[in-house]
């Protein structure tokens, strides 16, 4: 049994569908992040960073339960439990986690701070929201031409660097974005958004989700909470 310690954002939703995708079984706690659940001493031993997502797997490598953090080392790990979606060959993995790590890099840290100072910074900074916003097109231009070449983003198999890039892509309007303007990733888009396993793992958590908009949200995850030391 997997233990998945998560909250219905971008990088937790990585996971969500990689368990459904996988097949295993999992069982999720909401830690919520507005209310700074994930400061929590129980939750740092786990994941130190105090990041979502984290997971427990009771039967770890050596048959012993081990415990996880990043969602990118949670999608290596699990595709490696389980010997899907990472490709057979030396040479189809590493075209994989190359795109993995656009996304872990690039992708998901960019469109971040264009959601931040979009939507959810204290003051709107022009030159903060132009940056990233132009920074969202730039890397949505690069997976249209790496997917007007093949199906998925590492060649025509689905894989986890497709799990990994789709959940920050739903987002697209909070990211100044038109979808259409892009393709290939509006084709690659809704293919994967009508796998079933992504559907479901999109609702993992989701009816825990509520708008992080009040100040007492803002101050735990933008403000002075988040900078204590602990």
């Amino acid at each position: 049994m997997i233990d998945i310690y998560s909250w219905a954002t971008p990088n937790g939703h990585k996971v969500h569908i990689m368990l459904e995708e996988c097949g295993l079984d999992y069982r999720a706690h909401a830690i919520d992040i507005g209310a700074g659940e994930q400061f929590a001493k129980a939750f740092l031993e786990i994941s130190p960073n105090n990041k979502i997502p984290a997971i427990v797997d009771s039967d770890g490598p050596d048959g012993k339960p081990m415990s996880l953090f990043e969602s990118g080392a949670i999608l290596i790990y699990l595709a490696g439990k389980t010997g899907q979606f990472l490709g057979a060959s030396d040479r189809e993995k590493f075209n994989v986690l190359q795109w993995l790590m656009f996304q872990m890099g690039g992708l998901g840290p960019m469109l971040g701070q264009a959601h931040h100072f979009r939507i959810y910074a204290p003051e709107k900074i022009d030159y903060a929201i132009n940056r990233y916003t132009n920074e969202a097109k730039r890397l949505y231009g690069v997976l249209d031409r790496q997917l007007s070449k093949t199906a998925y983003l590492a060649g025509d198999e689905y894989t986890i660097a497709d799990i990994a890039c789709f959940p920050w892509t739903r987002s697209w309007k909070n990211q100044g974005l038109e979808l259409s303007d892009f393709p290939s990733v509006q084709r690659w888009f809704d293919a994967i958004d009508a796998r079933p396993a992504v559907q479901r793992g999109v609702t993992v958590l989701a009816d825990k989700r509520r708008a992080m908009t009040d100040d007492k949200a803002k101050d735990i995850l933008f403000g002075k909470t988040q900078y204590e030391k602990r």
